[in-house]
């Protein structure tokens, strides 16, 4: 071997080293899929999402389905190869750890958060979904029950589905149109509808369960559309009240709104 030879080789080998280092040293990432989804005008483990008391309530057709990813936990090791896997594949997403799991490090820690915010949420979209139809909270009185799931992302999903079971459309119809529709979003008490995260993901669980229509926060139209699933039609919204009218709109053939 030259004298150059063996000074590259000497050179390269750390650089090797490194590489190989990097290649299987943990990564401060997970790894998320398309998670469930769930009729919110549906039964959940035998038991009615929406409970109603202090109003009448209306017989419903259609679904309203919230949606969910599932990720790695916090304590799972993800690699160079995971991620650049996760970069390539669409019924996957590479996500910073601290994205996924804001709070804590173990899995009680982040239960107790996650069952924390969605309980949030749930009191959140009643209050939203009252006040849009000018109802009381002293009079009606609603309970929301959904297991397994936990975050602030359906409180949409919930405030529609409170609405449609109390009012429908306000005409005597379904607020679905009888239509499969989905989507995601956190929902404040006054009504206004913010971003979550894996949107992506999400449309894609609504379409493995049989959702055509996905309701996404308007600031994250580019990204729902980047890898939306063939037949689903994406429709923005930024308050409860503007949902509620897309959805009337897309029942009569009206004007709806599109990313």
């Amino acid at each position: 071997m030259s004298s150059r030879a063996r000074i590259l080789a000497v050179c390269a080998a750390p650089v090797v080293a490194l590489l190989v280092t990097a290649a299987f040293a943990p990564l401060p990432f997970s790894v998320a899929y398309p998670g469930m989804t769930a009729n919110v005008l549906g039964d959940d483990k035998g038991k009615p999402v929406i409970t109603i008391t202090g109003a009448d309530t209306r017989e419903t057709s259609g679904q309203l389905r919230m949606t969910s990813i599932v990720a790695t936990g916090p304590q799972a090791s993800i690699h160079l190869p995971d991620v650049v896997t996760g970069w390539f594949r669409t019924d996957e997403a590479v996500m910073p750890r601290d994205a996924v799991y804001p709070v804590g490090e173990s899995t009680e820690q982040i239960a107790e958060h996650n069952a924390d915010q969605m309980k949030k949420s749930q009191d959140t979209a009643t209050s939203a979904a009252l006040g849009h139809l000018d109802k009381s909270a002293k009079d009606v009185k609603v309970k929301l029950s959904l297991a397994d799931v936990g975050g602030p992302s359906a409180g949409l999903m919930f405030a529609l589905g409170i609405v449609d079971k109390l009012d429908g459309d306000g005409a005597g119809h379904d607020l679905t149109g009888g239509k499969n529709v989905a989507g995601t979003g956190t929902i404040t008490a006054d009504g206004k509808v913010g971003a979550v995260g894996g949107v992506p993901l999400k449309t894609q669980a609504a379409h493995r369960d049989g959702a055509t229509v996905f309701l996404v926060p308007v600031k994250e139209c580019a990204e729902a559309r980047a890898e939306l699933p063939d037949g689903m039609r994406l429709i923005p919204v930024t308050t409860l009240g503007g949902a509620v009218d897309a959805l009337k709109a897309l029942r009569t053939g009206g004007d709806v709104p599109s990313c």
